[in-house]
């Protein structure tokens, strides 16, 4: 059954997340919120999906972790990109931008 959120799709994960966190650091449900809200609610990342691919951006050094403090007053851990972050943001972006172009290319011909 068709449903007005879209579950994102795996591959496009660590764009989202590193795209989000290119702004400014973030705890996992803030980024889980700005990408809902980015979205008009279109998108839908679970923390089933979101937390592995932390910790996957972390061992990689594209993040860090800190812990602080929520606007909530409660303990919750901060990502951030880090230098090697913000490289593969942009190669990831300039390989999303090649796929969706070829994408379209199909899309468009008739």
């Amino acid at each position: 059954m068709p449903t007005s959120k879209s579950e994102v799709l795996q591959g496009t994960l660590d764009l989202l997340v590193l795209r989000t966190l290119d702004r400014e650091p973030m705890h996992g449900y803030g980024i889980v919120q700005r990408i809902q809200n980015v979205s008009d609610g279109a998108l839908k990342v679970e923390e089933g999906s979101l937390y592995p691919a932390l910790h996957r951006l972390e061992r990689r050094g594209w993040i860090k972790a800190r812990w602080g403090t929520s606007e909530n007053n409660r303990k919750a851990k901060f990502y951030e990109l880090t230098k090697s972050g913000r490289r593969q943001l942009e190669i990831e972006r300039n390989a999303w931008e090649k796929l969706t172009a070829a994408v379209s290319q199909i899309l468009e011909t008739t």
